[in-house]
């Protein structure tokens, strides 16, 4: 692998993510939710760099470290205009566009639903994906500005990656999302898989990165039959208490 991956756990429920280009040494971390937690992370890793920040999307437990991280690096920061409602920015991407982390190419895609300019990023050549708030292990984000319909054919974009992708979320919702799931599909395969994350949950474990297909199989939201069965789902989802 050409890239190699860093994931730990900050704050209550995040992941931070620390890449590394292995052909330049360039290095970046996929959003800010901690400044501290990072830097002590990249301090101990001994990568003695950090070239670039690349942020999902613009709520502060993924933006609020650029300014404390760009001023003890000098890094430069990349992401979606609305990044610039909280935090600083030194280019906007969009969906469509590329960037380029050494000799790592992310494509970058746009997945409006959770917050309205929330992007993606995928490294095609790796089989890896940093998809933010958008999907989690048997889950999705909240429709905080967006629409059903708009998160809806943000998931068709992901679904069409190769099945093999490994998908990187942003924090540790699984077991929580395991219960509900098991509210609406009571499948052999379902039960199992869901007992398989609250093992794993209870070794302390993180349940992330998955992979597009294990949330082909299982994951409730990509499972709905269209944008309004989704939009019934997510809000059933908002209300549970299971």
């Amino acid at each position: 692998m050409a890239l190699t991956v860093h994931l730990f756990p900050c704050l209550s429920d995040n992941y931070g993510f620390l890449l590394r280009d292995e052909a330049t040494g360039m290095t970046a971390t996929v959003d800010t939710p901690d400044a501290e937690a990072i830097l002590a992370e990249l301090e101990r890793l001994g990568w003695g760099r950090l070239d670039l920040i690349l942020n999902t999307h613009w709520h502060p437990d993924h933006a609020g470290g650029n300014a404390a991280i760009q001023a003890a690096t000098g890094c430069e920061i990349w992401g979606p205009e609305e990044v610039r409602r909280i935090a600083p920015l030194d280019r906007v991407l969009a969906g469509g566009e590329t960037v380029r982390l050494g000799e790592t190419t992310f494509e970058v895609t746009a997945a409006p639903g959770h917050t309205l300019g929330h992007i993606l990023y995928r490294s095609a050549a790796d089989d890896i994906a940093f998809v933010g708030d958008t999907l989690f292990p048997l889950g999705c984000g909240r429709l905080f500005e967006g629409t059903a319909e708009q998160m809806w054919s943000s998931f068709a974009a992901i679904t069409a990656w190769p099945d093999r992708t490994v998908l990187y979320g942003a924090h540790e919702y699984t077991a929580a999302n395991a219960r509900f799931a098991l509210s609406i599909d009571d499948r052999p395969e379902m039960q199992a898989h869901a007992q398989m994350i609250f093992a794993m949950r209870e070794r302390g474990e993180p349940t992330e990165p998955t992979t597009l297909s294990v949330e082909k199989a299982f994951n409730p939201f990509l499972r709905a039959r269209d944008a309004a069965d989704f939009g019934a789902r997510r809000a059933a989802k908002d209300e549970f208490k299971g």
